[in-house]
């Protein structure tokens, strides 16, 4: 589910590359997302066995004196008609990001996939960046109110087939719209 997201990474990458933003721009890939404990269990509650690469980032960033003014988190966003909702933590913790975006993606013609609705609190990878080291981080995330993942997530239909260069392409838009508008 994060292989999507990596897509995004690489091609905002080439594009910044090619022609650099006012602002620096830092792509930060997390492991072990997905690797806690298992729902339901029958052992006892493990608090926070999941997103274990943002944790421990978030508490030994790779520089002592880094800062930034947030971060986005893209996780399953390549999916065919995918559905952005905005996310409960991101609310919490940065609401202005998450409207700056959704604002790019209806200007760019892009509401279809940046919708006007709000999802639950999602455990991901941006709660411990936003927990920990402190850093306003939305998620970007296919998550519908009503149905969930989709039927696909943490299956082995989790595969290229599912993934829709129009998709990929409005998230990568939206992301380079925010970033050059700074």
């Amino acid at each position: 589910d994060a292989g999507s997201g990596v897509a995004v990474l690489m091609e905002i990458a080439r594009a910044l590359k090619a022609q650099p933003t006012s602002i620096g721009v830092d792509l930060i890939l997390f492991d072990a997302e997905d690797y806690g404990q298992p729902m339901p269990s029958k052992y006892p509650h493990m608090e926070d066995s999941y997103c274990l690469g943002s944790q421990y980032w978030s508490k030994n960033k790779h520089r002592a004196d880094y800062v930034a003014y947030y971060g986005i988190l893209l996780d399953m966003v390549g999916g065919k008609n995918a559905q952005f909702c905005r996310e409960a933590f991101s609310m919490q913790y940065a609401p202005s990001i998450v409207q700056q975006v959704w604002a790019s993606a209806g200007e760019l013609g892009y509401g279809n996939y940046f919708m006007d609705c709000d999802a639950g609190g999602i455990t991901d990878d941006h709660y411990y960046v936003n927990k920990l080291a402190q850093i306003p981080m939305i998620d970007i995330i296919d998550y519908r109110p009503n149905s969930g993942f989709g039927a696909f997530w943490h299956t082995k239909n989790d595969n290229i087939d599912i993934i829709d260069k129009k998709t990929l392409k409005a998230v990568g838009q939206t992301l380079l719209k925010v970033a050059y508008n700074q």
